[in-house]
């Protein structure tokens, strides 16, 4: 289980630099450019990944 959320913390460092929408000017819904969109996107799978990680990882001492 450690090496599963270890891999997933790697990915998701890893799409952290979206050097593939720096030229992109694209808009979505009509008015945030893509590159805007893509880390809102970004934030919530982080805010996920840290959930998921405090869920499996956090010592179960620290509650008592």
């Amino acid at each position: 289980m450690k090496y599963a959320l270890a891999a997933l913390v790697v990915v998701v460092l890893i799409l952290h630099h979206d050097i593939w929408n720096w030229t992109n000017k694209s808009l979505v819904f009509g008015f945030l450019p893509l590159g805007l969109a893509y880390h809102a996107g970004y934030a919530f799978l982080a805010a996920g990944t840290m959930a998921v990680l405090v869920k499996f990882l956090w010592p179960k001492e620290l509650d008592a």
